[in-house]
């Protein structure tokens, strides 16, 4: 079966609310690989980029994984208004679904408050406080 791993462009801040999540989710860094990690003749990384995250990888659940990076100065800067797109988190409980919306729309934005849906589920979304796009969905039945 295929799985689908939401990855995530940040301008710096990688690092920063990779830890945020992981005080949500639990859990450990399954990676966290920095810039100046990867540096070499051939792929030369500016001084003040050197810490800034290549790649973080966070385990969620049994199967699932958040992942991110830094874009590098030189790509330019990524749009943290725009719609990046929504991660969807399928929980088992509508207590699994109130820690975790309430943990991750900390000083965020509400777009739809938790609360039963009318198409039978238990349902919210918000962007967080880094302008990622999320949904908590407990699917009742």
């Amino acid at each position: 079966m295929a799985l689908i791993n939401p990855h995530i462009n940040f301008n710096g801040n990688a690092e920063e609310a990779f830890t945020f999540y992981k005080s949500v989710f639990g859990g450990e860094f399954a990676k966290i690989i920095r810039f100046k990690d990867l540096a070499s003749p051939e792929f030369r990384v500016a001084e003040k980029e050197e810490n800034k995250i290549m790649h973080i990888a966070l385990p969620i659940g049994k199967s699932s994984m958040l992942m991110a990076n830094d874009v590098p100065e030189i790509m330019g800067k990524t749009n943290e208004n725009e719609n990046r797109s929504k991660i969807v988190i399928s929980v088992e409980s509508k207590e699994e679904a109130d820690k975790l919306f309430n943990g991750l729309s900390a000083g965020g934005q509400i777009e739809g408050p938790i609360g039963d849906s009318p198409w039978d589920s238990y349902f919210g979304c918000f962007r967080d406080k880094y302008g990622i796009e999320w949904i908590v969905e407990f699917a009742q039945n």
